[in-house]
């Protein structure tokens, strides 16, 4: 079984700020979704609200077509994991993986056996591990609690590259295993884009960009080949990155139509896809959106 998720019309106020307003936003069970935005965007905030760590000023959050607020049968199998997770620094490493078993769907077994490979120390105190570890055992204890929304926040952040590598696919075979609902926030996008299927973006605290992961990669394109060929060709587009080695040339432009495509292909110049984080960078871009 799998949650889907809503939000209706959901504000949060922080004071006298808005950390999210009039948030509208439907997530289908059993899907892979990143969160993206720039630091203070909101996305902690919407992530928090879904785990009923914190009660909306208005609207509704339904998880599993419930209300998720007080809703003890529904938050037990929510799982929201914050970078370096929320363990007590004086348990030892078994002992923080233990308290898991609060959860109805915790799998010990599967969590000890994930501590093995990513080579957690059971034996030493939570307050005794490195940043990555620490991140390590927080992203065990997500994967473990087998929940039906997994939500891991920016959970990555510690972690050295070949772990991150093993943590994304682990959480891929978790998923194929057992179909779940997962929501990944994260700053590393072009490292997570190839694991999503629809992506969530937020700036300043509203929904700016709700799509499947094809639909921002038609968005735009990249182009290589001769210099002088890419720059005739790119000439009065949108360029978003560009890079040159010698007489070759790539760049990465938006709004990329069928004319152009059409005279790319003329000029000889190899068309692929754009980067999902390039794409993130234009979009959220403070002068495009009135900031």
């Amino acid at each position: 079984m799998s949650f889907s998720a809503t939000l209706r019309d959901v504000t949060l106020k922080y004071r006298d700020s808005d950390a999210l307003a009039d948030v509208n936003l439907e997530l289908e069970a059993g899907k892979i979704y990143g969160l993206l935005g720039r630091n203070g965007a909101g996305k902690t905030s919407l992530l928090s609200l879904l785990a009923a760590f914190r009660k909306p000023t208005s609207g509704e959050i339904l998880v599993g077509g419930e209300p998720v607020w007080e809703n003890v049968g529904i938050v037990s199998r929510v799982a929201l994991i914050r970078e370096g997770g929320d363990f007590d620094d004086s348990d030892s490493v078994k002992a923080a993986i233990e308290t898991g078993q609060i959860r109805p769907g915790f799998d010990t077994a599967y969590a000890l056996k994930l501590a093995e490979r990513f080579e957690l120390p059971l034996k030493k105190k939570v307050r005794e591990l490195s940043r990555g570890k620490r991140s390590v055992l927080a992203a065990v204890c997500g994967l473990a609690a087998r929940a039906e929304l997994t939500m891991f926040d920016e959970v990555h952040l510690g972690m050295d590259a070949p772990t991150r590598d093993a943590f994304y696919k682990e959480l891929l075979a978790e998923y194929m295993d057992r179909p779940h609902t997962v929501i990944l926030s994260t700053h590393l996008i072009d490292e997570v884009a190839n694991y999503l299927e629809e992506v969530i973006i937020v700036d300043r605290g509203r929904i700016l960009r709700h799509e499947e992961v094809e639909v921002f990669q038609g968005m735009g394109a990249t182009l290589t080949g001769a210099a002088a060929a890419v720059d005739e060709v790119a000439a009065g587009l949108e360029i978003l990155a560009e890079q040159q080695l010698g007489g070759t040339k790539s760049i990465t432009v938006a709004a990329f139509d069928p004319g152009t495509r059409e005279r790319a292909a003329a000029a000889g110049l190899e068309i692929g896809p754009v980067g999902l984080q390039d794409l993130f960078i234009h979009l959220t871009e403070p002068s495009r959106n009135g900031a």
